[in-house]
């Protein structure tokens, strides 16, 4: 032992029990904070969802991101951006991302220097994706920032195979195989805050999923299609609440958000994700774990989790994080922006993924819904 050393140990021996017995509260004090530095370690290791609010909505998506510049640039490296807007219908606004919602996106990525390979890509529903642009205006924001506005039906496809509540035997599904590659693509789902008629409501992870298959080119929703013409939107849904939960459970592994984010600045409540009312939430969600990111859309929509099929069998698999109570939100509380949205109509039914397979047998299927 050396001199410094033996020093130390000699004022232990001599002072150490005077100071145990005088002042227990330092000790004390001592454990409280090493506790609090490991409660500060464990704060930084939970998953982190911003929460935003306010009254621009391209300063709250901008907002939103902000909190997350350095793993968002890490992330994206070299890669492609590919933005994702949520575009069910081609002329309902409410049922679709806004412009301005993106502008403030495209300012994120122009401020981490991140925009020069960027490109928004969508499919809608009922048509080709410029008729959307065009009604949405997102045009002009393209032009303004010098991105390239996609149509995903006219990008190259892979197969993959879903279920079908009929037969339950394999259905090949055409989708864009860009969304599969998430090595050389940075995937964003800029998604709107709605309910759905068929699984309660559709956050990030569905807007990828039920996007990323492609429809034929010419294809239009209604009675003047055009001959031989299909769309494979409608085979994610799987022929029934059943079909259409685990087939977004299934393709979440490679079909997910690398970052997700929800616009609620004004959501959509009743019989979404198109014949639902507005309601002003005016709220912005974000986050690199999509399941935690749609857990507290869930939480803002009044919606209890456990009614959420598709987004607790991925909870069930380990892909993100689900329970709320380790989910770290950055910025406002959850607890002061919940608005209880108004349930579609077909709740009820909706629910039937949790029932015993022989109690839903004998219901009649609804038609699905795209969104």
């Amino acid at each position: 032992m050396n001199n410094l050393n033996r020093r130390a140990f000699l004022r232990t021996s001599l002072f150490g029990g005077i100071a145990a017995a005088a002042a227990p509260s330092l000790l004390m004090q001592s454990a409280f904070a090493s506790q609090a530095k490991m409660e500060d370690i464990k704060e930084l290791e939970r998953t982190q969802v911003s929460l935003v609010t306010g009254t621009d909505r391209a300063d709250m998506a901008f907002r939103a991101l902000q909190p997350f510049s350095k793993e968002i640039a890490q992330a994206v490296g070299k890669k492609r951006i590919i933005l994702k807007p949520n575009f069910v219908s081609s002329s309902i606004q409410l049922s679709a991302t806004h412009s301005e919602t993106m502008e403030g996106i495209l300012e994120f990525y122009k401020s981490i220097k991140k925009l020069e390979n960027v490109i928004i890509a969508e499919s809608p529903a009922d048509g080709p994706a410029i008729i959307a642009y065009d009604n949405y205006k997102f045009i002009p924001v393209a032009e303004k920032y010098k991105v390239k506005l996609m149509d995903i039906d006219e990008t190259p496809i892979k197969l993959i195979y879903l279920i079908d509540e009929k037969d339950f035997m394999p259905k090949p599904l055409r989708v864009a195989s860009m969304f599969l590659d998430h090595q050389d693509n940075f995937v964003m789902s800029v998604a709107r805050m709605k309910t759905h008629d068929r699984i309660i409501a559709t956050l990030s992870l569905k807007n990828i999923v039920v996007g990323a298959p492609v429809k034929d080119i010419g294809y239009i929703s209604g009675k003047n299609r055009p001959a031989g013409t299909k769309n494979d939107k409608p085979i994610v849904h799987g022929s029934g609440i059943r079909g259409i939960n685990y087939n977004l459970f299934t393709c979440a592994p490679n079909l997910r958000p690398d970052l997700a984010f929800i616009d609620g600045y004004d959501g959509m409540e009743g019989n979404g994700p198109t014949r639902g009312t507005a309601v002003d939430s005016r709220v912005c969600v974000a986050g690199l774990d999509w399941l935690a990111v749609d857990r507290i859309g869930v939480e803002l929509m009044g919606i209890d989790p456990a009614n959420m099929g598709y987004l607790t069998y991925c909870a069930g698999a380990g892909m993100g994080e689900y329970d709320i109570n380790k989910i770290n939100v950055i910025g406002e509380k959850v607890a002061d922006h919940i608005k209880p949205y108004r349930m579609p109509d077909s709740i009820e039914r909706q629910l039937e993924w949790k029932r015993p397979m022989n109690e839903a047998a004998a219901q009649p299927q609804q038609r699905p819904a795209n969104g």
